[in-house]
């Protein structure tokens, strides 16, 4: 058994408090519960990586790596929730499972409506995975075994980002960065849909609205941000979960996302967590779904032995 090395993100940097503070996020923000993140002895971690300066912004990511591993190793690359306006990197955590798997861990947060509407969210995730690509040699990486996951926004920035896979449109400075390969996503009740949401039969958001800003009321727009008009027969394999009692991103979205998938003829699991809400599930359903993903993983033949 690895023994674990405790490490305590003790304080966002000050400049990411600043940026909070000068938008109006802090004035909505749920109290955050900033996490320990815990990674094996022999890994190390990169706090506050640098991967895009745009402006005053700066967009950062944790990187928790294997410099020791005897082939490079597997990557995945978490992107937190919030609807686009709220939410920061350590609040995120619970990344043990992959760590037993082999896999380097990358921490992503990136500019929230406040700052930058759409699709300036999906360029931030974009470019926090070219920037890991084009370190790789140093980071003891496999650029050629990206995996991307989230939850609600972060599932929809997962999966735009997976979805492109070798698509520049967003790449802006990384455009020219070409050596690698999105192998799987993780879905966490994502939003699939983002014109659905804003003015769909099953929800009306205003944090969709909010993200498209200046484009409200643009669909065509709204497809070019919207995951589902990605899914092609070559798709990296995707696993996706939702409760079919979600209030906030309704199952519908998920459940029209796995027909794009049937329809193409490209890999996809779909677990549906009955009365499950929001991503409110009980341990019991919890373990079920990391054990779901650690199988789904594996079965993709990837990682390292």
């Amino acid at each position: 058994m690895k023994k674990i090395l405790f490490i305590a993100l003790v304080a966002i940097s000050s400049t990411a408090i600043a940026q909070i503070e000068d938008t109006a996020v802090a004035k909505k923000q749920d109290t955050l519960v900033i996490r320990k993140v815990k990674f094996p002895i022999g890994y190390r971690a990169n706090i506050d990586a640098v991967y895009s300066e745009i402006g005053d912004w700066k967009g950062r990511e944790d990187i928790y790596y294997n410099p020791t591993a005897k082939t490079p190793t597997p990557v995945i690359f978490n992107i937190h929730g919030g609807g686009w306006n709220k939410g920061v990197k350590e609040a995120q955590g619970g990344f043990d499972m992959f760590f037993e798997m082999g896999f380097a861990v990358v921490n992503v947060e990136y500019r929230l409506s406040q700052q930058a509407t759409a699709p300036a969210a999906v360029e931030d995730v974009r470019a926090a995975m070219l920037y890991v690509v084009k370190k790789a040699k140093e980071l003891n990486i496999d650029p050629n075994k990206i995996v991307i996951m989230g939850g609600s926004a972060g599932g929809h920035l997962a999966l735009m980002c997976g979805l492109l896979q070798k698509d520049k449109r967003f790449d802006g400075q990384y455009r020219k960065v070409k050596k690698y390969n999105i192998v799987a996503i993780i879905d966490k009740f994502g939003i699939t849909d983002v014109w659905d949401w804003a003015y769909g039969k099953n929800k009306t958001s205003k944090s969709a609205t909010m993200w498209l800003g200046e484009k409200a009321k643009d669909e065509e727009f709204a497809k070019t941000v919207s995951p589902i008009f990605y899914v092609k027969k070559k798709s990296p394999p995707t696993y996706i979960v939702h409760g079919d009692a979600d209030p906030v991103v309704p199952y519908q979205q998920s459940v029209e996302l796995k027909k794009k998938f049937d329809e193409v003829g490209a890999k996809s699991m779909f677990k549906t967590i009955p009365g499950g809400l929001h991503g409110k599930f009980s341990k019991e359903q919890n373990n079920e779904i990391n054990a779901e993903i650690t199988k789904f993983l594996t079965d993709l033949n990837f990682i390292n032995k």
